[in-house]
């Protein structure tokens, strides 16, 4: 009988920590895709579709915020703001895939990501996408790497669990 007790522990002991673990092998998993240009690793490290609807809801915010209440309250600028907002979310349905994320973890810009056609580029040694985050858990499905851009501002890369595995699946911009 104790054996069993003592098995059940050891296999709920490994589980846990095969949870705790998961952000921190996730977050390398992303890394070592980034770096290697392997696209299809970094697509099962990511949840594409909530990344898209964080991206489109941050950078809509954004346009509206900068448009003010002036331009909200006029019937063209209205008007401008609806176009916009649309060009907005093909944009980001265009950029949020792998070739995309991994460009902009990189730390390209959009117009050589353009340019080059999304090549992967080499980079620098201690160069490397995510190098030295914060790591932090917000709860026991959420999890954040947070990162600095070439401003000093951060960029918090937002985990989230289902089931035993962790996905990338909010990148906060420093809008």
């Amino acid at each position: 009988m104790k054996k069993w007790i003592a098995l059940v522990l050891v296999v709920l002991l490994a589980l846990a920590s095969y949870v705790a673990a998961g952000p921190y092998l996730t977050v390398s998993a992303i890394r070592e895709a980034v770096k290697t240009g392997n696209h299809a690793a970094l697509s099962d490290q990511v949840d594409f579709a909530a990344l898209r609807v964080s991206f489109k809801a941050q950078l809509s915010d954004r346009l509206i915020r900068e448009a003010g209440p002036d331009t909200q309250a006029n019937p063209l600028g209205a008007f401008a703001l609806i176009i916009a907002g649309g060009a907005i979310n093909a944009a980001v349905d265009v950029m949020v895939n792998p070739a995309g994320l991994g460009a902009m973890m990189e730390g390209r810009s959009v117009w050589n990501n353009v340019r080059d056609g999304f090549a992967a580029q080499p980079q620098a040694v201690g160069d490397a996408p995510l190098d030295k985050p914060d790591y932090r858990y917000e709860s026991f499905s959420r999890f954040t790497a947070t990162v600095q851009d070439e401003n000093g501002k951060p960029v918090v890369f937002v985990l989230t669990r289902d089931g035993l595995q962790w996905k990338l699946s909010d990148v906060r911009l420093p809008l």
